[in-house]
């Protein structure tokens, strides 16, 4: 089954970015091609690539390659539990304190990327085997009503936008 592509009503507006950029019918094959793609891209990298930054204040290669973990975990454990019918309010989580807290600086990036690809292969086997109804169930995270196949585009599209942005801005 594919999941249909969320209406702008199933997710708050700071996400229409992420749902924007999976032009896809098929999310779940999207979904499936970003494991080779983030791994790809960090056996590519020299070592020294890795804890570049390209200004102050910024994360380094490894520290976005966390985030893609944090978020992925975060969406993923967000969709299960609304799938599930969860009524209770999931937290927002603030992508700076989890990134500080991670010391993704420390771990290869091949090994975050083989990291990412474990925690997606996870959600994708749940993902696979939803509903139509269980994918269109609602819960409520940071404050705002989402969806269950909401959060599958944007588990597509966030890293899609991050992968942009270490082109584009890191020269990865």
């Amino acid at each position: 089954m594919n999941l249909a592509r969320p209406e702008a009503a199933e997710y708050a507006p700071f996400y229409a970015g992420y749902v924007a950029r999976v032009s896809e019918d098929d999310v779940l094959a999207a979904l499936s091609k970003q494991q080779d793609e983030v791994r790809a891209l960090a056996r590519s990298l020299p070592l020294a690539k890795e804890s570049f930054r390209y200004a102050d204040g910024k994360w380094s290669v490894r520290e976005v390659l966390g985030h893609l973990v944090d978020g992925e975990r975060v969406f993923g454990y967000r969709a299960f539990c609304f799938s599930r019918g969860e009524q209770a309010a999931m937290p927002g989580f603030d992508e700076n304190e989890y990134v500080a807290a991670a010391s993704a600086d420390r771990v290869p990036a091949a090994e975050l990327a083989d990291e990412f690809a474990a925690v997606r292969a996870s959600n994708l086997a749940f993902l696979r085997r939803l509903s139509a109804a269980e994918a269109a169930r609602v819960g409520t995270a940071s404050g705002k009503p989402i969806s269950v196949r909401a959060l599958a585009y944007i588990m597509a599209g966030h890293p899609r936008h991050h992968l942009t942005v270490l082109r584009e801005r890191y020269g990865v």
